[in-house]
């Protein structure tokens, strides 16, 4: 028997604990080599290998260098075999979760909101989506099922703005277009667009379309936006900013697993 102590080892937003549990759990149907005799026979479970994992932090939670995020004990053999899979997740996680604060730290007190987008890794959108959620960003799209987002190849494909809108509307879902050009612009405005997406733009240039727009539909600025420059994008009066940086280019943070005899 053993016990295990993941501790972050630089400051950070710990996200994905709640994997812990189903990490850690004893399964049935496993095939480990526990279950096998010395000869390679089917052995019974020995008594005490369940594993008990302890949070003692909740996701969104800040952790200092050094501070201890959860425990787990139980058989030595299973801490050791899942040890790398649960330290990925965290690491992983912890990273969207902590660059997301970041993100949401720098625009504070602008009245703007940040957005995460679809730019996640394969087969982790849910968990990305968490992470970002618990660093303090807004959660924008889940998938193309849940909003409409008419881009430049939309509009082209439906032969203009106004065309590209009207073609959507019976889907009944919320509506975004994206706009690159004053032209555009106000076609989206005749058309009775609601919700604007603006992209590539500097923030002065930003700051005199949002003028422009003068609160007739919400705003998202998007395209290069990063740590560095998102506060003079908030600030120019948009509602909403979004970079896919937050889980696309966040780094895993640094957490170990150190484990010791429990007798």
């Amino acid at each position: 028997m053993a016990r295990g102590y993941f501790v972050a080892r630089e400051p950070l937003v710990i996200a994905g604990l709640g994997l812990l549990e189903e990490i850690y759990e004893d399964r049935e149907d496993s095939n480990s080599p526990r279950r096998l005799g010395e000869h390679g026979e089917s052995t019974e479970k020995t008594r005490g290998e369940q594993s008990r994992v302890e949070l003692l932090k909740r996701d969104g939670e800040r952790c200092a260098a050094g501070e201890t995020i959860a425990r787990v004990s139980g058989a030595a053999w299973l801490l050791l075999e899942r040890e790398r899979v649960a330290l990925n997740f965290l690491q992983r996680l912890s990273g969207v979760a902590t660059l997301a604060r970041a993100f949401a730290e720098a625009v504070e007190g602008t009245g703007c909101r940040v957005l995460d987008t679809r730019k996640t890794t394969p087969g982790m959108r849910t968990l990305e989506k968490a992470a970002a959620a618990a660093g303090g960003v807004m959660n924008h799209r889940m998938g193309l099922y849940d909003a409409v987002l008419i881009k430049n190849n939309h509009i082209a494909a439906a032969g203009g703005v106004r065309k590209a809108i009207e073609r959507t509307r019976a889907s009944g879902m919320a509506i975004e277009i994206e706009v690159r050009s004053v032209k555009e612009l106000e076609e989206a405005l005749a058309a009775g667009a609601d919700h604007l997406l603006l992209d590539n733009l500097t923030p002065e240039e930003a700051r005199e379309w949002v003028r422009r727009i003068g609160g007739r539909a919400k705003v998202e600025l998007s395209g290069g936006i990063t740590l560095a420059n998102v506060r003079a994008y908030a600030e120019t009066g948009a509602d909403f900013v979004s970079s896919g940086a937050i889980t696309h280019s966040a780094r895993a943070m640094d957490i170990s697993f150190r484990m010791e005899a429990a007798g």
